[in-house]
């Protein structure tokens, strides 16, 4: 009996999406692609795949939403979160929320592969002095206080007292991925 090889991508980035789906398959994975939450939703009613792969980012979205949603579905099945830009605070939600591992783009197949089959933690991990900028202090505290508002940006600029505008082009030129 073969191991269950079914994976659901859940990208907004059709040409990614593709991109990994294509060397998914090559790896012998069954393979689902969903754009947003609710093509997730609708895919899960008929089958429940045993990995996800899912952006962080997604529209105007979260990438949590759909953690959740897939652990709640199954909760041994492996997902790996992909963002472009890492954050302690969405790493340790996504974990929170049921996802296996988080993984900052770009990450390629194989470095998804080997976070699905990781089961434990790796304590051997360096500590490294990270010299932290003010700007990236602030940045950490945007991406934290957006998480914890489901991505809403006025919400967020009023919970950081500043101008919505301001915000806006603070996010330009940084966007969250």
């Amino acid at each position: 009996m073969t191991p269950d090889r079914s994976l659901v991508i859940v990208e907004d980035d059709a040409t990614f999406a593709r991109t990994l789906k294509r060397s998914f398959e090559k790896r012998g994975y069954d393979v689902v692609i969903c754009h947003d939450r609710e093509a997730l939703r609708i895919a899960l009613e008929t089958a429940v795949p045993a990995y996800a792969v899912v952006d962080l980012k997604l529209g105007a979205g979260s990438g949590l939403e759909c953690v959740k949603l897939l652990s709640a579905r199954d909760a041994s099945m492996r997902i790996v979160v992909l963002t472009g830009f890492a954050s302690i605070a969405t790493a340790v939600e996504a974990i929170k929320l049921g996802a296996c591992h988080y993984l900052a783009k770009p990450a390629n197949t194989e470095d998804i592969e080997a976070a699905f089959g990781r089961k434990e933690g790796d304590v051997s991990v360096p500590l490294t002095a990270r010299p932290t900028s003010i700007k990236n202090l602030e940045w950490e505290r945007i991406h934290e206080t957006l998480v914890e508002t489901g991505f809403n940006i006025s919400e967020t600029a009023r919970r950081l007292g500043m101008h919505r505008r301001t915000l806006a082009r603070k996010l330009e030129k940084r966007p969250v991925k």
